[in-house]
């Protein structure tokens, strides 16, 4: 219970979190934030991280001088492309494995075959939007990779979308976070970050499960 208090603690106050972070850091806090955006992106086990709030925080805390946002943005960035690299990766070499197990009964040939396909199709948008929603974006690309879309197709979309991702979440915290209202209520901004980003994806869930009955 405590580490959920704790861990719902971090999520509401990234903006002092993250001072503490670089008073106790200093530049490391740099390599730190790689490590959380590439851990979120590049292993599927681990969709839960703070994505889009802390992209917000970190361009609001980089506005105030402490961090430059030239080199934060090309970091976060180049940590999203390669988490999704990895995430890609592995999703690859794991299909044949998956697929070809006689014991996993509801996955078989022609499912992957199938999501192959509808990548090959759909792939490069779904790889783009699929940035802006939590927890879905972590699996998009291993999907992808399990699904085998082809790379040089995943590749310059996932770019686009690693680019794209972090400058609107990045920059919208160094040009809006340090406004009074912004700053005053930083945990409700927060808050609303997060239902914003989850809302489309909670919505597709249901209609999906309306479809499906």
């Amino acid at each position: 219970m405590e580490l959920i208090k704790e861990f719902i603690d971090l999520f509401l106050h990234l903006d002092k979190n993250l001072l503490k972070l670089f008073s106790e850091y200093g530049t490391l806090t740099y390599l730190i934030l790689f490590a959380i955006i590439f851990i979120e992106t590049g292993f599927v086990i681990m969709p839960f991280l703070p994505g889009d709030s802390l992209l917000f925080a970190a361009g609001a805390f980089a506005s105030t001088g402490s961090l430059n946002i030239s080199v934060l943005f090309l970091l976060l960035a180049s940590a999203a492309i390669a988490g999704d690299n990895v995430n890609y990766a592995v999703g690859n070499f794991m299909a044949p494995k998956i697929f070809s197990g006689k014991k996993i009964k509801f996955l078989n040939h022609e499912h992957l075959e199938r999501t192959h396909k509808f990548y090959e199709k759909h792939g490069g948008l779904t790889i783009i939007i699929a940035r802006f929603f939590p927890i879905i974006r972590t699996f998009s690309p291993f999907v992808a990779g399990l699904g085998r879309m082809t790379y040089r197709k995943f590749l310059p979309f996932d770019i686009l979308g690693g680019f794209s991702w972090v400058s609107i979440f990045l920059f919208g915290g160094y040009f809006f976070g340090n406004l009074p209202f912004v700053k005053n209520n930083f945990s409700i901004v927060i808050i609303a970050i997060i239902l914003i980003s989850a809302v489309p994806a909670l919505v597709g869930f249901i209609k999906s499960r309306r479809a499906a009955k």
